[in-house]
């Protein structure tokens, strides 16, 4: 029988979502939580890969289990996972879906936003980067918009990673102003490694004038890193909504 589990992290001192040697991440403590708490012996299956020290609001994943648990005894174990999960783990739910939901592949869109400061918080300093400079906010959701007419993000993906493809369909990109602090909300149906924090990265060019609008056609067809802005860093981004179709997900 197969669950979905839905959690939020603050992702400061893990390696990202996904298990790997000599690292925490945040994979493997919910392994070990669900096979204290419930006896899983296999792997939970996460709807994505989030950074090392990249945050979560919102994050499912999925793992199957030989048990029927009705939803008091999910009350019950969400409840019990929560006292045992470190502090920076926090699970909401946990609920059955149909036996071949996947939550990584079934993903419609997740959306990601990102935090900058304008000034030092110490209240929320691990999740949101200190940028003390203006930025042209115009020009920056002007060349944010032209993200929706491509497809290809070569331009700001990680190198040498091992996926098929680099196309994403992104669906909307947009920076606000906020007092104090500037926000940038990206959805697509998937994202690259390291994309999101480049795509900042080259934005926050574009609103410092360093870049103009038009540089991004460019940036984007030359299929080429190095063009593109730095990497901003990893504790400013969160991955905040994932989205599915709930029906066909719980097999109605």
């Amino acid at each position: 029988m197969r669950y979905f589990i839905e959690l939020s992290y603050d992702g400061t001192r893990y390696h990202g979502w996904q298990i790997q040697d000599g690292a925490v991440t945040v994979q493997e403590v919910m392994e070990k939580g669900l096979k204290f708490k419930i006896g899983l012996n296999g792997k939970i299956t996460g709807c994505g890969r989030t950074d090392t020290g990249v945050h979560a609001r919102q994050f499912f994943a999925h793992f199957d289990l030989s048990a029927n648990m009705h939803e008091s005894k999910l009350r019950d174990v969400v409840y019990s996972l929560n006292t045992f999960l470190p502090k920076d783990i926090s699970v909401s739910r946990i609920f059955r879906v149909n036996d071949f939901a996947h939550a990584r592949f079934d993903a419609l869109t997740r959306t990601y936003k990102y935090y900058i400061n304008f000034i030092q918080d110490p209240f929320s300093r691990h999740f949101a980067w200190v940028y003390p400079l203006d930025f042209d906010v115009d020009m920056m959701n002007r060349a944010s918009s032209i993200l929706m007419e491509y497809t290809d993000f070569t331009s700001f993906a990680k190198l040498h990673t091992d996926v098929k493809t680099n196309n994403c369909k992104i669906s909307h990109a947009n920076w606000e102003k906020q007092k104090g602090q500037l926000i940038f909300t990206i959805t697509a149906d998937r994202f690259l490694r390291n994309m999101v924090r480049a795509i900042v990265g080259t934005m926050v060019e574009v609103g410092r004038g360093k870049l103009s609008v038009n540089d991004i056609h460019q940036i984007i067809i030359s299929k080429n890193r190095s063009k593109a802005g730095m990497s901003v860093p990893a504790r400013g981004l969160s991955l905040e909504k994932v989205e599915y179709d709930w029906p066909g997900i719980f097999g109605l």
